[in-house]
């Protein structure tokens, strides 16, 4: 009764356990609809809402007492209609080819002395740690955060992220010649580092960009970037960032008093400021302020590479490019059928000697707004 009933249950509710691992959900807040009803092959309809455009001025919505207002000229609210196509998604993948189903498997034996254990302390990690299910479990939260990056990074077709339109942004403004190639940066470029992303010209930039576009923030007031530890380093590194993140604020840093240090999590952590949280449950990182952008640090980032002189004198080569990834709320959604994520036992279990298992979910994922997102690069020498 365990192992049909309750086993698949206890794993299929830690799918839903955030991890700070893997905080690209969470940083993003995608648009989320769930349909019980709809199964692979049928659509979920996302909606995406857009503004009216120009406010006019205070004259131009002044009105006359006998002024007929009516319904000639009324608007319904602007919305884009976005079906997503479900697919069913399983794991964890072959090893060796990601693209090949495989299965999770545990002995019996294995889990009948987890069971035991579980009943003996009531400690639901040491459960998981026992069968070595949080194998199965992080395979699926690895996998879902990295589609949600993909997602984002669909932008960078659109082409140069400027004041009108999301997409790519290269440091000193850099375009690309072709779609693998960037153009060269001067001698001088590079002796001033300016292949790398910095404060003064890059981020300033971005930050300037998304508001001319008028893309929304998010409700605590801040853009957010989800970046790759290697763009994080370049620009911590840069000199415009150091200065800033010198000065921690009034008095000593104190985790229980945030609002004394408000520069302290730039150089303390994304965790500063967390000393209070439920007993229990996971403390998600909450990211660093500046300017005007929470930024999160993720290791689940795809590796993506250009063609570059960078202005060394060794001519054009090709070079890792690592991201951050700047957007508003409502960039991304995704729409949910059937029963969500959850874990299921295939029955051809050798005899009854083995518990053989995947995760399941039938779902379809979107880049609800291009322009709301600008994918920014960072170079390596």
């Amino acid at each position: 009764m365990f192992i049909d009933n309750d086993f698949p249950k206890l794993l299929g509710a830690e799918l839903y356990r955030p991890h700070p691992a893997y905080i690209v959900e969470m940083a993003s807040e995608p648009v989320v609809v769930h349909d019980f009803t709809k199964q692979p092959g049928q659509t979920v309809q996302l909606d995406r809402y857009r503004f009216f455009g120009n406010p006019g001025t205070k004259t131009s919505r002044e009105r006359t007492q006998d002024q007929t207002i009516g319904t000639a000229n009324s608007r319904s609210i602007v919305k884009d209609k976005v079906l997503v196509s479900l697919r069913e998604y399983t794991g964890p993948a072959d090893p060796n080819n990601t693209t090949l189903p495989s299965t999770f498997k545990i002995a019996r034996e294995t889990l009948m002395t987890a069971q035991r254990l579980l009943l003996d302390t009531g400690n639901l990690n040491m459960f998981h740690q026992s069968i070595g299910s949080l194998t199965l479990l992080d395979d699926y939260r690895r996998w879902r955060d990295r589609v949600f990056i993909d997602e984002l990074f669909k932008s960078e077709s659109r082409g140069a992220a400027s004041d009108t339109q999301g997409g790519y942004y290269y440091p000193n403004g850099k375009t690309k010649s072709s779609s693998t190639q960037l153009n060269a940066y001067s001698s001088t470029e590079y002796a001033s580092e300016r292949f790398k992303f910095n404060v003064k010209t890059d981020l300033l930039e971005v930050v300037k960009s998304l508001r001319k576009r008028h893309v929304p923030v998010f409700a605590d007031g801040y853009y957010r970037c989800i970046a790759d530890p290697s763009f994080m380093k370049d620009l911590r590194a840069d000199q415009g960032f150091r200065e800033v993140a010198r000065y921690p604020g009034m008095g000593q840093g104190s985790p229980l008093m945030g609002a004394m240090a408000p520069n302290q999590a730039i150089y303390a952590g994304g965790q500063y400021g967390q000393a209070q949280f439920v007993a229990g449950e996971p403390v998600m990182p909450s990211g660093f302020v500046f300017e005007g952008v929470r930024f999160f640090e993720s290791t689940n980032f795809p590796s993506k590479t250009i063609t570059v002189d960078i202005g060394d004198g060794n001519g054009a080569s090709s070079r890792t490019t690592p991201a951050g990834l700047f957007f508003g709320p409502q960039a991304i959604g995704v729409g949910i059928g059937g029963p969500n994520a959850q874990v299921l036992i295939n029955n051809n279990d050798d005899f009854s000697r083995f518990i053989i298992l995947i995760w399941q979910l039938y779902a379809g994922f979107a880049n609800l707004n291009k322009d709301f997102i600008t994918t920014a690069f960072t170079i390596t020498e």
